[in-house]
């Protein structure tokens, strides 16, 4: 199966492009999670926003935030696999096009995120370790990873 990989600014999507960005997001991070929480946070706006389409349908979508908005360090967050397209290894392919990314654009730096805990093997597969303690972010336990260079 081949997937569609694109990076786009917030100002670069069509209406349709991010009404099912929002609705993915809606689905995976309010519906399924059933976590209540304000996904809204005024960063989309200066993010890069990576989105996986099969065909015209979006399957998967991350978001890098640039240094110094939400951590000192760059950082990929609100990662997404559709429930329709997981078990295919299209997390993993996400994130590796994530990293390409960011060292495309940036140049190779520390990358950091918010994992949700039970994801730690998934992010360490990526160079990620744990950094600090387990918390709670939105009801969920969560723990502060970095990318090892």
């Amino acid at each position: 199966m081949a997937f569609q990989y694109t990076a786009l600014s917030f100002q670069a999507f069509t209406p349709e492009q991010l009404y099912a960005y929002l609705q993915l997001r809606s689905e995976v991070f309010v519906v399924e999670q059933n976590c209540v929480y304000q996904d809204l946070d005024n960063l989309d706006q200066d993010s890069l926003h990576v989105l996986v389409y099969d065909a015209h349908l979006l399957v998967a979508c991350a978001r890098i935030v640039a240094a110094n908005e939400k951590y000192p360090n760059i950082s990929i967050g609100r990662v997404i696999v559709a429930a329709t397209h997981r078990k295919q290894a299209l997390g993993h392919a996400l994130m590796q096009y994530c990293i390409e990314v960011i060292e495309a654009r940036f140049g190779e730096q520390k990358i950091v995120l918010s994992a949700q805990a039970h994801l730690q093997n998934f992010y360490k597969k990526h160079n990620f370790a744990p950094q600090g303690a387990i918390y709670l972010e939105d009801g969920i336990p969560h723990i502060h990873m970095e990318r090892m260079q």
